[in-house]
């Protein structure tokens, strides 16, 4: 029997997986080739704008340029604030490995305060697109720069820049006109135009430069500039010009404010003068100041602290924000009230016990003068600040009256077109104590706003405004400190201006005018010692504003008193009184009566605006103020 015969291998079986294998492998070949391929013609022709602008990326960088501040100038071209060269140390953080190390060994070579790291390290965080440099510190000096130098190798990504800095020539005398500028910080750089502002790190934080920082700021610029693969820039492909800001010409007479900062002689207060036909704000001082350029490149903590603690305040802007009550200053303007309501004449008399009570009321509401004044009508009462007078007056308006009359010049509200920060106060009224208190309004209060006490409160701006307002008859003209911008001059008719004041009979305004005349040439005027000798006339009025409440029997002593319990002398005044150039309020804290102190003041300034060469020195008023008797009459008004 025969077994058949097996082989061990098949040929044919072989080769038909052979081919299938070979198909197989030759399939996968052709899908990825054909993979490979769609990949590279997506690459290459699909997304070729994309990657070739990415490219263009990693060679060349757009940098910002940032444009020059405009330069501020007083009313007769001096320089108020300048642009100086200086080298700020500036970090791009894509370009930094190890930003921790660097910072930390930039606080070692530059020794900054413990106090102040913290806020070294935020503002490495502080800017507003990729590669744009973060300001770091600024005005370094020859020493920190040098140290920088040595160590170059070790600060990738770290450059020193000469840059333009603000500088204000003087700081202490013009701060709280001016403002100042200092770095931005991360809420303002969130608010800001990013392509305007990049490659800018100061904005204006107060005043001026704050109010005008689009005009003063200008646009910025741009240049295309060719890197190597370090980041350094190799050559410069083109680049935009930025436009400069605009220079600023303001109403402020240097010499006029610096006279008005001596004046004050470091005592706590502030003296606002405007021209009453313009607007203009010749001078708005506030003293105690500082100095505003320690704000530019960054004030340490230390120095931040002083301010703040300071008892006086330098930082406390009391020209603008500052509440004082008015005192006797704003008896003219409830005199107009009187006329203009039908509740007086300008022969209007009453007779003066010393005293006035309220209808079925046995308390006495005292006149500064104990004893009285005998028989006053309005020029008389306007005078010698009789308080008896305008009790009564007060009382026959009613606060209704009153507040409607008082808003009508400025008082309660901001009166002034561009003095940023201007505080509104208080003009009281009824609807405001009872939203304030929810009570109900007292007839002694009114009569304590009929002299300028109780709850009212104004600043030495709207005294100013309100005592130009006067000067002009009723007719207002809005405050304002900028002359001109770049070229374009500000119109003297602003929007928004409030109403002129009309009253029936026009020579009532001659009647007010004429008992504020008195106050300063008058034989009873409350400040006829500055009125010996006047080459002009002058309307003035003296005030006295209560830093704290006399009981009905209690005498006033300031030599008894704490000398912050003690009164704000006021003087506000015009001049010449028939053709008004100068409109002055003067407010000093804690020093007595206006007239003994805020006239001497006030005079001053109107001789230096009207006399020029002939008015005295600041040496010559100190020493009258140095001869005037420091004692108070009791309850001067």
């Amino acid at each position: 029997m025969h077994r058949r015969r097996q082989t061990l291998k098949n040929p044919e079986q072989e080769l038909r997986a052979f081919r299938m294998r070979s198909l197989l492998a030759v399939l996968v070949v052709v899908c990825l080739t054909g993979l490979l391929g769609g990949r590279l013609f997506y690459l290459q022709v699909v997304q070729h704008e994309v990657y070739s602008t990415r490219s263009e990326k990693n060679r060349v960088r757009v940098e910002p340029l940032p444009p020059t501040r405009g330069l501020i100038y007083d009313r007769n071209g001096v320089l108020l604030a300048e642009n100086r060269p200086t080298y700020n140390l500036t970090l791009v953080r894509e370009r930094v490995e190890d930003l921790d190390a660097t910072l930390s060994l930039l606080v070692d070579l530059l020794e900054v305060p413990e106090e102040e790291v913290e806020a070294f390290r935020t503002r490495s965080r502080q800017r507003q697109r990729p590669f744009q440099p973060a300001l770091l510190m600024s005005d370094l000096d020859e020493d920190q720069i040098a140290r920088l130098a040595v160590n170059r190798h070790r600060l990738p990504g770290v450059e020193v820049e000469a840059q333009l800095l603000r500088y204000y020539p003087d700081a202490e005398t013009m701060v709280h006109a001016l403002g100042y500028v200092g770095r931005i910080n991360a809420e303002e750089l969130a608010g800001l135009d990013s392509g305007n502002y990049a490659g800018t790190h100061f904005i204006g934080k107060t005043g001026v430069e704050r109010f005008y920082e689009d005009e003063l700021h200008g646009q910025a610029g741009l240049r295309k500039v060719e890197t190597n693969a370090r980041g350094r820039v190799l050559r410069e492909l083109g680049h935009t010009d930025p436009v400069p800001g605009k220079d600023l010409t303001l109403t402020l007479d240097s010499e006029l404010q610096k006279l008005a900062v001596e004046l004050l002689d470091g005592r706590r207060g502030s003296i606002v003068a405007i021209a009453p036909g313009s607007g203009e704000i010749l001078a708005l001082a506030s003293v105690p100041g500082f100095d505003s350029n320690q704000f530019v490149t960054g004030i340490d903590v230390a120095s931040y602290r002083a301010l703040q603690e300071n008892l006086d305040l330098p930082l406390y802007n009391r020209a603008i924000r500052g509440h004082y009550p008015p005192g006797s200053t704003i008896k003219p303007f409830l005199a107009l009230a009187g006329l203009a309501e039908g509740k007086i004449t300008p022969d209007t008399t009453i007779r003066d016990p010393g005293y006035y009570q309220l209808p079925n009321d046995s308390r006495r509401y005292r006149n500064w003068l104990r004893w009285g004044h005998g028989r006053v009508d309005l020029e008389r009462a306007i005078a010698v600040s009789n308080n008896t007078y305008f009790y009564s007056l007060a009382h026959d308006l009613g606060i209704d009256l009153i507040q409607e009359n008082m808003s009508a010049f400025g008082f309660g509200q901001r009166v002034a077109h561009d003095v940023q920060g201007e505080s509104d106060a208080l003009m009281p009224s009824r609807d405001w104590k009872r939203g304030r208190f929810n009570q109900p309004w007292y007839p002694g209060e009114t009569l304590s706003v009929g002299i300028g006490q109780g709850y009212w409160q104004l600043t030495p701006l709207q005294l100013a405004t309100a005592t130009a307002v006067l000067a002009n008859r009723g007719q207002w003209v809005k405050p304002r400190l900028a002359q001109r911008v770049g070229d374009e001059e500000v119109p003297v008719e602003l929007p928004d201006t409030p109403p002129d004041i009309t009253l029936d009979n026009e020579g009532w305004w001659d009647r007010i005018v004429s008992g504020m005349e008195k106050v300063v040439s008058g034989q009873e005027g409350t400040a006829r010692r500055i009125g010996k000798d006047l080459e002009y006339r002058m309307a003035g009025k003296s005030g006295t504003a209560q830093v704290f409440s006399l009981g009905q029997d209690q005498k006033y002593n300031a030599d008894e008193l704490k000398e912050r319990l003690r009164d704000h002398a006021l003087f506000t005044a015009f001049a010449p009184a028939e053709d008004p150039r100068i409109a002055v309020a003067v407010i000093v804290e804690n020093v007595g009566g206006g007239s003994t102190h805020a006239a001497h003041l006030a005079k001053a300034m109107t001789d230096a605006w009207l006399l020029e060469d002939e008015a005295p020195a600041t040496e010559e008023v100190r020493e009258v103020l140095e001869r005037e008797d420091d004692r108070v009459a009791e309850n001067e008004g």
